[in-house]
């Protein structure tokens, strides 16, 4: 009987185990089936979303397509080459003057845009409440922009329109309201009309995202507008628009500016509103995004400026200083001091940037002005500030990661231990720069040294000429230039005065930058193939000083236009 008890124990022992090895096994493959299931899902969605984005963009062309069709047969007067070739401030004198209609411009430029981002793929989306905008133009003729379109950059709100940022996440959600800025631009008449395209999170200075696709330089496909205002780079720089919006935190209006050869401006941090505007870095305080314009010449950059610094911001966005617009500072013919330097000890400009920073400094001194030589230091860790953002890998759950970014956020995917190693390591070198990481200290040396130097504003290099694509993720280090001028909030603007010459690609090939390390021959390689693109220069001037800033804008361009 006892072996009997026995053998049955046993039995009932090993079944059992047997039975917990089967439900084990089978709770471990159902598990492992759930979460791919689940992934397989959420990928489908997320190309559902794409999809939808993608027939509501190419909707939205093939309506403006059609509308502009049937204005040219009713309106075969319009002169759109003429319209096309305008300033914006002979643009606004002639609508003003009834010489031109809004309509006609209207279908023009919207007409240009359809081409240029048949080219460049530069749009998002067409707005087409713009017609009905253009229906009720009439009441809004005392405007400072009455009937000239204006283009505005993805993550500028606009109702009934999503803000994507390039970004699966913020698909279908739409925008309840208009922003602060688009309101205001259509209190002064301006008509929005097409939002543009932007890299995957705004964090990156290439323009391309796993929604819209690749956006293409207007000058050479090959290269890139810049970003992250590179949609309104492209558009602006391929003629589809006279007057656009950006925004920038790192560079990202002056980036594409100087790759797309228009003029950008970077005003101080709120001077402009950027409420009802969507962004991936929210609550981030240590670098302020700044929205400004974007256009074909500094003018324009002034008039925009000028409409939108009015009451009704102020009104609307208790929070921005209500200052107007000071046009006495902006027409002001005075001798200026101008601080110059040609390197920051870091990113070594390429040949043609140098020589156009050179050639600038040349016409302002034959011009009367008076260039010193400051002694500024960059801020080396200021990169690390802006784009390592807590919920960088929150935004881009669910979907593809553009190629431009992949590098880039490979050191931000390292597990928690090997980051925790690396802080140990460089702690010593953080602390050796902890200057660097006091924002208000740094400012404070700075403006003290700008104080001691008596100087009105500063000449500095711009990045560029164009890069090949897929190389701004690999090179945020080139980034020292105009980061720098977000971290102090000054105002900073870029104005193009040269294009790259055959005599600058050849010493481009022997190139070493001040270091000669791995950053220095990626710099080298990302500019190759540059002859004939746009090189700009950068001008700054200390916060609030947006007029004085503009105003010395305006005074290179004129030097360099009565020199050609």
């Amino acid at each position: 009987v006892e072996s009997f008890l026995m053998d049955n124990f046993e039995q009932v022992i090993f079944g059992a185990e047997q039975n917990w090895t089967v439900i084990l096994t089978a709770t471990a493959c159902g598990t492992g089936a759930l979460m791919l299931f689940l992934k397989w899902f959420g990928h489908k969605q997320s190309w559902k979303k794409i999809q939808r984005a993608k027939a509501r963009k190419e909707t939205s062309l093939q309506r403006a397509e059609l509308a502009v069709l049937q204005f040219n047969e009713s309106h075969p007067e319009t002169d759109t080459s003429l319209i096309l070739s305008l300033s914006l401030a002979d643009l606004s004198k002639q609508l003003k003057g009834g010489t031109l209609t809004p309509e006609a411009v209207f279908h023009s430029y919207v007409e240009k845009t359809l081409e240029v981002n048949r080219r460049l793929n530069c749009c998002t989306e067409v707005l087409l409440e713009s017609w009905d905008q253009l229906e009720d133009i009439g009441s809004r003729k005392d405007g400072l922009l009455y009937g000239v379109p204006v283009s505005i950059k993805d993550n500028i709100g606009y109702k009934g329109h999503d803000s994507t940022c390039g970004v699966i996440c913020k698909l279908d959600l739409p925008a309840t309201g208009d922003s602060v800025l688009v309101e205001v631009l259509k209190r002064q008449g301006a008509i929005p009309f097409v939002k543009t395209n932007i890299p995957q999170s705004l964090l990156s200075y290439d323009c391309g995202n796993p929604i819209y696709g690749l956006t293409l330089n207007p000058h050479n496909p090959q290269k890139t507008p810049g970003g992250s205002s590179g949609g309104e780079g492209a558009l602006i720089g391929g003629g589809g628009s006279v007057l656009g919006m950006g925004s920038d935190i790192g560079g990202s209006i002056r980036i594409p500016s100087s790759f797309c050869g228009i003029c950008g401006f970077k005003p101080t941090a709120n001077r402009l509103s950027s409420r009802g505007a969507s962004s991936c870095s929210r609550g981030q305080k240590s670098v302020l995004s700044s929205f400004g314009p974007m256009a074909r010449d500094v003018d324009g950059l002034a008039l925009c400026m000028q409409a939108l610094l009015c009451d009704h911001m102020f009104r609307l966005d208790p929070t921005v200083p209500p200052i107007p617009f000071n046009q006495q500072v902006y027409q002001c013919s005075k001798p200026l001091r101008i601080g110059y330097y040609e390197n920051d000890g870091y990113a070594m400009p390429s040949p043609s940037m140098g020589r156009a920073l050179r050639e600038t400094k040349a016409l302002l001194e034959s011009a009367g002005h008076t260039v010193s030589n400051p002694q500024l230091q960059t801020d080396l860790l200021c990169l690390q500030k802006v784009f390592t953002p807590l919920d960088f890998f929150h935004i881009l759950k669910g979907g593809p990661v553009d190629p431009s970014l992949r590098v880039q956020i490979i050191s931000y995917g390292l597990p928690r231990t090997v980051k925790k190693i690396l802080s140990i390591l460089i702690n010593p070198i953080v602390s050796a720069l902890q200057f660097c990481l006091c924002s208000k200290d740094y400012m404070h040396e700075v403006m003290a040294e700008w104080r001691r130097c008596e100087l009105d504003v500063l000449l500095c290099p711009m990045m560029g000429p164009a890069y090949n694509h897929n190389y701004p993720g690999k090179l945020t280090s080139a980034l020292s230039y105009t980061i720098m001028y977000n971290l102090l909030n000054f105002p900073a603007g870029v104005v193009p005065v040269s294009t790259v010459t055959a005599e600058d690609e050849e010493e481009l090939r022997h190139y070493k930058g001040n270091y000669g390390d791995l950053w220095d021959k990626l710099y080298r390689k990302a500019v190759t193939g540059g002859e004939g693109l746009p090189v700009a220069v950068q001008c700054v001037a200390l916060p609030w000083q947006d007029e004085l800033c503009l105003r010395f804008m305006r005074e290179v361009e004129r030097l360099f236009r009565e020199k050609k």
